[in-house]
């Protein structure tokens, strides 16, 4: 194939002995996925291909989904000269990747709900001494003498977690075509059953 991608789901973190080494590594279920759409520069304005992962029962499908009968349908770029390469219903598996490939992989990290600014960006919140009561964890001043608000993007409390994430550079090191699992080293974003997007560099 002439690009590498793959759709999958975060099973769970563990570790890997290598050479009197303990490897950290991310499980994740990858595949089986099929093609089921084909943009052009022609048609579409772009090269793409749409994959499908997780095939639905015939009664969950959508009328309006019947020719892509799948939980999750997302597009990778490709380049326009590997486009032809490519036609319906191909089946993407994990063995278009190898050990010691590079990839990339986007997930929406875990939603941690509305946290103060001491846990959302790393405050030291203010001094355990006399005529510091009951606002250890609060952030401080907020506003400046002069303009008499606050800026916009200012680190506040808020609701953390629950957005996209993208980790560049994690090492493939194990590929288990018969069980469609791969092992990264190190941490990918999201919980366990997260749906991961895998581009090789």
């Amino acid at each position: 194939m002439d690009m590498k991608f793959i759709l999958g789901k975060k099973l769970e973190m563990t570790q890997i002995a290598e050479d009197d080494k303990v490897i950290p590594v991310t499980l994740i279920e990858a595949g089986p996925c099929f093609i089921t759409q084909i943009k052009t520069k022609e048609k579409d304005g772009y090269d793409a291909l749409q994959i499908g992962f997780e095939k639905l029962k015939p009664k969950k499908v959508k009328k309006t989904l019947k020719n892509k009968p799948y939980r999750y349908l997302r597009e990778f770029k490709v380049r326009e000269s590997g486009i032809e390469n490519y036609e319906l219903g191909q089946r993407v598996d994990v063995s278009v990747f190898k050990e010691g490939d590079k990839v990339k992989i986007s997930g929406v990290s875990k939603g941690k709900g509305f946290q103060g600014a001491v846990k959302r960006w790393g405050f030291s919140g203010r001094d355990a001494t006399h005529g510091v009561k009951h606002e250890h964890r609060t952030l401080g001043s907020v506003g400046v003498s002069d303009a008499e608000r606050v800026f916009r993007g200012k680190k506040m409390p808020g609701r953390m977690g629950g957005e996209r994430v993208t980790v560049k550079n994690l090492e493939i090191v194990k590929v288990d075509p018969e069980n469609n699992l791969i092992a990264v080293r190190g941490a990918v974003p999201g919980k366990k059953g997260t749906l991961l997007e895998i581009i090789g560099n």
